[in-house]
């Protein structure tokens, strides 16, 4: 028996009948039941704690479907299998309502961690640091925009005279930041994939950098990279907490931090895409 089928039957109660590798840090484990779970691999000090806490925040509220968490040990995962469907308009509105709802469950405050779940957690494979603020347009920029920045700029991804554009947003973000909103509970990095359309015609939320920020983040982020029937998400959500007026022109603002983010793990092309986003803020 592999380490990987020992977690996995520590944590599920069940004794491992096959595994099949996805990657290096993934696998389908099947149980003696018949049931498939996802292991997960993450040698980040914290990461399956992190993502484990987050996925049962985000289940907590009610609202969205998240894969049923088995447990997490050592930097080993468990979470249920997601059978893979097609997107669809009425999963789409259905996604946009219990995003709503998630968000309207609220969190302590911008940057809280999920309980459980450290402060010192990621986005992808980028540190995140939760440290709680009261102002978001203050804790975004210290929090979540300028330590990219900075490191983006330590690593030559940023060249030192374009730090400027993006500072000069966040010295004005309280004017930019639209109207004061309480912290939201985010999903934290709702990127098209981290968003599963299932077979069973609803969709499940995976790899959370679950905080409590601003909801428009959540909303930006599904944006950014493209997700299937977005407009029907976004009428869904409207149905249920209309967004301020003004939150299409703030989608570069919100941006920012993915882009930053991108631009540290991926490189040149995003520092260039998250200078347009800061121009185009500060311009609009």
């Amino acid at each position: 028996m592999t380490v990987r089928s020992e977690v996995v039957a520590r944590l599920t109660g069940r004794a491992v009948s096959d595994e099949r590798p996805l990657s290096g840090a993934l696998a389908e484990v099947t149980l003696d039941d018949g049931r498939v779970v996802v292991v997960k691999r993450s040698d980040a000090p914290g990461a399956a704690q992190a993502e484990a806490a987050g996925l049962r925040w985000l289940a907590s509220a009610g609202s969205v479907r998240v894969p049923a968490v088995h447990g997490h040990e050592e930097g080993w995962l468990v979470i249920d299998r997601v059978p893979h469907g097609r997107p669809g308009p009425e999963a789409a509105v259905r996604l946009g309502r219990d995003l709503a709802r998630l968000h309207a469950a609220g969190a302590p405050a911008f940057g809280a961690a999920p309980p459980g779940g450290p402060a010192d957690a990621y986005i992808g494979l980028a540190p995140m640091r939760n440290e709680p603020g009261t102002d978001w347009p203050r804790w975004y920029a210290g929090q979540r925009v300028l330590p990219y920045l900075r490191r983006a700029v330590d690593e030559g991804t940023f060249r030192s005279g374009e730090a400027v554009v993006v500072e000069r947003l966040c010295e004005r973000l309280p004017e930019l930041a639209g109207p004061a909103e309480p912290p939201a509970r985010l999903h934290g990095d709702l990127w098209s994939g981290n968003v599963l359309w299932a077979a069973d015609g609803h969709v499940r939320l995976i790899d959370p950098a679950a905080h409590g920020g601003h909801r428009e983040t959540d909303l930006a982020m599904l944006r950014l990279f493209g997700c299937p029937c977005l407009e029907r998400v976004l009428d869904g959500y409207q149905e249920v907490a209309p967004l301020a007026d003004g939150w299409v022109e703030r989608v570069g603002v919100h941006q920012l931090f993915p882009l930053l983010v991108h631009a540290v793990l991926f490189g040149r092309g995003y520092a260039e895409q998250a200078l347009a986003v800061a121009r185009s803020a500060l311009a609009g």
